[in-house]
């Protein structure tokens, strides 16, 4: 295996647009494996030619590649560089998408008439069509994909990792620095403050509730921190709100061992791959009905976690539910442990390794025709 990245950010510090801050990930990303960066000739900016990796011509061409898997979406040109090189080569080509949705983050209904039209065309040029859950499995099959042609391969975290990382989480100091009290209840938000994540239905939810001897923290940072800060100051909840701004990796495993509850109300989101972690940490979570991870993870551990997105009244219902027994979120977090063993990255490996064997013999079956 070979892994050429198209691009460092996150590796190496930069912009992050999401976050509307500099953002350098503090855990070993490109140690342990080969791995070459290609040089971006494009722009950098997020439009099509803002990536044009043309490396990847020659390192394909000349590779003698079994196949090549493709994390970079078709609104790329680095895509399209790829996928040519790899059908000249008689190489292999797999690729999919996370979404779960024809809807697009922007809501603009003339893209999902495209989308509608075009992705049916567009994963048929894939050997075998990669997903990372059952929803945007179900996705594919709404648009005419066979069955034998959709591989879920799932979106894993290192279950490992953040299983002992949350074993050495001293929960007292770290909930002692939030100042909250051994009876609190603890809430958390673990994201970026985009409007897409809607923190505020979180925020007006628990201001609705009238929770007793609860506080609410926002691990993130982004645009909609000044409207989080004053709301929670207009509503009331001024002092039982924590604003952590943004967390490095290093450092979530304590914000969510030290959680009672996450909540996700996310309008838009592919997966959620925060899911994975702060159940491997113990952490209940609950989440809107747009988030991708609801039906693999939440749902199955814990279906009353799941509201319909928006419903800032069903939220602070669910908010009441939950926090009145706390023995049974301890109970749910156990639950939660238990699940993401079975959605570990080994099961991504295999599903992979298959993915690969079927879009190999593929190829060579229409070499023999």
């Amino acid at each position: 295996m070979h892994v050429a990245y198209c691009s460092l950010r996150g590796a190496e510090a930069a912009h992050d647009p999401g976050f509307d801050a500099m953002i350098q990930w503090d855990v070993p990303l490109l140690s342990g494996y080969p791995w070459t960066y290609i040089p971006n000739k494009g722009s950098g900016s997020e439009s099509f030619l803002g990536l044009r990796n043309t490396g990847l011509w020659d390192i394909i061409r000349r590779g003698n590649y079994d196949a090549v898997i493709s994390f970079v979406g078709y609104v790329r040109s680095t895509f399209w560089i790829a996928l040519t090189a790899a059908k000249i080569s008689k190489t292999a080509f797999l690729f999919g998408t996370d979404a779960t949705t024809l809807v697009p983050r922007s809501g603009r209904a003339w893209k999902r008439k495209v989308k509608k039209i075009l992705w049916p065309w567009l994963f048929q040029l894939a050997d075998q069509v990669i997903v990372p859950s059952s929803g945007t499995r179900d996705l594919m099959f709404s648009l005419g994909l066979k069955q034998e042609r959709v591989t879920v391969t799932p979106y894993t975290v290192d279950n490992d990792w953040w299983a002992r990382e949350s074993e050495k989480v001293n929960r007292s100091i770290v909930r002692a620095s939030w100042a909250a009290s051994p009876t609190d209840t603890v809430i958390l938000f673990c994201g970026k403050l985009q409007p897409w994540k809607r923190p505020l239905d979180l925020l007006r939810a628990f201001a609705k509730a009238e929770l007793a001897n609860a506080l609410l923290v926002f691990a993130g940072e982004g645009p909609l921190r000044p409207q989080v800060e004053s709301e929670a100051n207009a509503l009331g909840i001024g002092s039982r709100i924590r604003i952590l701004g943004f967390v490095n990796q290093s450092a979530l495993p304590a914000v969510y061992t030290a959680s009672d509850l996450m909540v996700l109300p996310s309008e838009y989101e592919p997966f959620a791959v925060v899911v994975n972690e702060a159940m491997c940490c113990g952490c209940p979570v609950a989440a809107s009905d747009h988030v991708g991870a609801v039906r693999d993870l939440v749902a199955p551990v814990c279906p009353e976690f799941v509201y319909p997105c928006g419903d800032v009244e069903a939220l602070a219902g669910l908010l009441r539910r939950a926090l009145v027994d706390r023995a049974n979120l301890k109970s749910i977090g156990r639950a939660s442990i238990a699940h993401m063993r079975t959605w570990s990255p080994e099961k991504n490996i295999a599903a992979t390794i298959t993915a690969i064997e079927i879009a190999v013999s593929r190829v060579s079956t229409r070499l023999l025709v």
